[in-house]
């Protein structure tokens, strides 16, 4: 190996660190959504829950930006426009659906079916941007729809909304992730979470007068948790994972979250009390082997941004 070979060697290394450590950083920060916005949902119906919650997240965005000093780039390039206006759309789309579908689920149970959101993903990075997708692969897929059934069998009537609702917004999060994948490399990760929550914050908000569904006439603790939930999840814990995407590719990033459950259970069991049991613990811990199935089957080279 000559000299040359060795820095391009150590800068794959060093890219390939940096991807997973923001992946990571994504991941603790993201998993938190799962206890503050169950909390929030206690208060806020999930259409005035959303439009607080990227309302807020936008907020935050828009003063990270003003702190980092990137103010002037958010004029959007020609080319990043439509697709991240789509970013927010689906982004709209998939909290509305996803917090209704969290108001109606264990949210230990409701991360193990938010596994699928990094497989969607895996698919979709593979029919778009060209990342190979092994038969193998597959297997680790039909794992997951096979905990699915589990966990809902003989009590659909009770937990069958939310996991329709939780799997609609796992492909409508898979969308998002897409879009920013293929605008990363024009648009700085802080402009682009601020507009997928604001663009979002929009739809959201326009949806819910619609539906009249604005109340925001609950207790002060809900607020501050849902604030402080905003913060971590769709602001912080995106400015971290659409850093990811510059150091790696889309589908590693998205394997990473495989592992959330294996956060949100300890976390949901201090704060909540409980635990899924029974079937839905079973399914889960399907979901949670098939997903792993996959994770381990992406021996694929990653390519990093210089």
């Amino acid at each position: 190996m000559n000299h040359i070979d060795a820095i391009r060697m150590r800068n794959k290394q060093c890219s390939n660190l940096k991807g997973f450590l923001y992946a990571s950083g994504g991941l603790l920060l993201v998993s938190t959504n799962f206890l503050t916005a169950k909390y929030g949902l206690k208060g806020f119906n999930p259409e005035t829950f959303s439009a607080v919650w990227t309302s807020a997240a936008a907020l935050y965005a828009f003063f990270i930006i003003l702190l980092s000093g990137h103010s002037k780039q958010l004029r959007l390039p020609k080319g990043a426009i439509l697709k991240t206006f789509f970013l927010g759309l689906a982004t709209g789309i998939g909290m509305i659906l996803g917090w209704s579908g969290l108001a109606l689920l264990d949210p230990s149970f409701a991360s193990f079916l938010w596994r699928f959101s990094p497989v969607m993903t895996v698919v979709l990075s593979t029919v778009f941007l060209g990342e190979r997708l092994k038969p193998r692969e597959l297997v680790g897929f039909g794992i997951m729809v096979f905990g699915g059934v589990i966990s809902s069998v003989g009590q659909w009537q009770v937990v069958g909304a939310g996991i329709v609702l939780t799997l609609l917004a796992c492909g409508a999060v898979s969308i998002q992730m897409l879009f920013a994948k293929e605008k990363i490399t024009q648009v700085h990760p802080n402009i682009l979470v601020f507009y997928r929550v604001g663009i979002a914050a929009l739809f959201i908000i326009i949806w819910t007068l619609i539906r009249r569904k604005f109340d925001i006439n609950v207790g002060t603790s809900y607020w501050l948790i849902t604030l402080l939930g905003a913060f971590l999840g769709p602001c912080a814990s995106f400015l971290l994972t659409f850093r990811s995407y510059r150091y790696w590719d889309l589908s590693c990033s998205s394997i990473v979250l495989t592992a959330q459950p294996l956060i949100v259970l300890p976390m949901a069991a201090l704060v909540f009390g409980n635990i899924p049991a029974g079937r839905e613990l079973l399914g889960g811990l399907l979901i949670l082997a098939g997903a792993f199935w996959l994770a381990l089957s992406q021996h694929r080279p990653i390519s990093g941004y210089h």
